[in-house]
């Protein structure tokens, strides 16, 4: 392959040097996987798994067996009460959307303690009552407490803040477009610790997006009532070509479901279609898809950090996450990083992208993301504002050769313009 590259020669010592760091890193990633596919298929043999399962329903999905199930099993393995696992989910967004509409009413406060949440929340949150049916239209106030400068949750701001109305009490794991770390299961056990001293009658909502199956236990294992994803990142295995979760206990999961559905329908309606074999093979798949994905974001973090670059989470850190950040500190090393990866995807490797304006961000944005599912994030992607520190945000990845490839040809690129190292 280094006979493509016009750095070949050092690309090829950088790798071999970086194979070698991570190798013990590697091989704690490959027992978990083990561990959560032995979970997994424990899960599928006792619950009875065939061939009807796979079956999907028609019209209202009215005692559809194969979603009840796999529903069954994803709060089994997500240590909930109950599930929803769902193409009627467009994205991670709208099943926190769900959550949020779900647990609070007229006169409620949702309290973010990690600070604000993804851009794309902003306008479910609301800024005021313009009819656009955010939580603001529905006289639901937000609160967001800032991070302390060493990333974490600032507990005296959250006593100060929190108060009779706060509702909800929401976390969010991943970093996002962030510069903070993100959020261990650990960690996030403690915040609810503190929570329910705080306020003991909040229910806590954890966005879980890009965590799943990265550590051996999900925040509804350490008292976490909600907890919501995106079908095409962690939990679908790559194979879901879209949809979203919904775990946690029984009550708040039925709020959810009144909110996606209708108040009285709950989680006994929704067609599935064509899906059920995907999802189930998926979610069977996902502990070694992320795997993968973690094995390629160790070596991304090792072989960038040999060439000069600052990386977060560094390749021997623990990680929650499947989300590799690099500073990359100049726009033309930020730029090149994400077309070499947009050159080495299987999907339109002959497009180029370019930096763009994109509503809800100051600066331009370039992307990378030659995906076979449109958006889908357990595939390699990257992406990042062009401004100072030029970061850069690498995620998924379904395999660990793949990510090793398209690294490769982005520092490839990068040393068109010199070498840190």
């Amino acid at each position: 392959m280094y006979k493509h590259l016009k750095h070949g020669e050092i690309l090829k010592q950088w790798r071999e040097e970086a194979e070698d760091r991570i190798t013990p890193a590697v091989r704690r990633i490959e027992r978990r996987v083990e561990m959560h596919q032995w979970r997994l298929l424990e899960a599928y043999r006792e619950a009875g798994v065939s061939e009807q399962h796979l079956a999907s329903s028609t019209g209202y999905g009215y005692d559809d067996m194969g979603r009840e199930t796999l529903e069954k099993i994803v709060a089994r393995i997500f240590g909930a009460e109950q599930a929803l696992f769902r193409p009627q989910l467009i994205s991670g967004t709208h099943a926190i959307t769900s959550c949020l509409f779900g647990v609070l009413r007229p006169g409620d406060e949702l309290l973010y303690i990690t600070g604000a949440p993804y851009d794309t929340l902003e306008t479910v949150i609301g800024k005021g009552k313009d009819g656009s049916g955010s939580l603001a239209d529905y006289d639901i106030s937000y609160q967001a407490v800032p991070l302390t400068p060493d990333g974490q949750v600032n507990w005296e701001a959250v006593e100060k803040t929190a108060g009779p109305r706060t509702r909800c009490i929401a976390i969010q794991r991943s970093r996002g477009y962030s510069d903070r770390a993100s959020f261990s299961v650990k960690e996030i056990r403690d915040m609810v610790h503190s929570v329910r001293r705080i306020c003991p009658d909040a229910v806590v909502f954890v966005d879980n997006c890009y965590g799943e199956f990265v550590e051996d236990e999900e925040p509804t294992h350490v008292g976490a009532d909600l907890i919501a994803g995106s079908l095409i990142k962690n939990p679908g295995g790559g194979l879901a070509k879209s949809g979203g979760y919904i775990a946690g206990k029984k009550e708040w999961v039925e709020r959810a479901s009144s909110r996606l559905f209708a108040p009285g329908i709950l989680a006994e309606g929704g067609a599935t279609h064509g899906y059920m074999r995907d999802f189930y093979q998926g979610f069977f798949l996902a502990p070694h898809v992320v795997g993968e994905a973690l094995k390629g974001a160790l070596f991304s973090a090792a072989i960038l950090e040999m060439a000069g670059f600052e990386t977060t989470p560094r390749y021997n850190d623990p990680r929650t996450d499947i989300i590799q950040l690099i500073r990359l500190e100049k726009p033309e090393w930020l730029v090149a990083f994400c077309q070499g990866i947009q050159a080495a995807s299987p999907v339109d490797a002959h497009v180029c992208p370019e930096p763009s304006p994109m509503p809800g961000y100051k600066d331009p944005v370039i992307m990378a993301a030659g995906t076979f599912v449109q958006g889908a994030s357990i595939e390699l992607s990257a992406d990042g504002p062009l401004r100072p520190p030029y970061l850069a945000y690498m995620q998924g990845g379904l395999t660990a050769s793949h990510v090793k490839i398209g690294v490769l040809t982005a520092l490839d690129r990068m040393l068109d313009y010199g070498s840190k190292s």
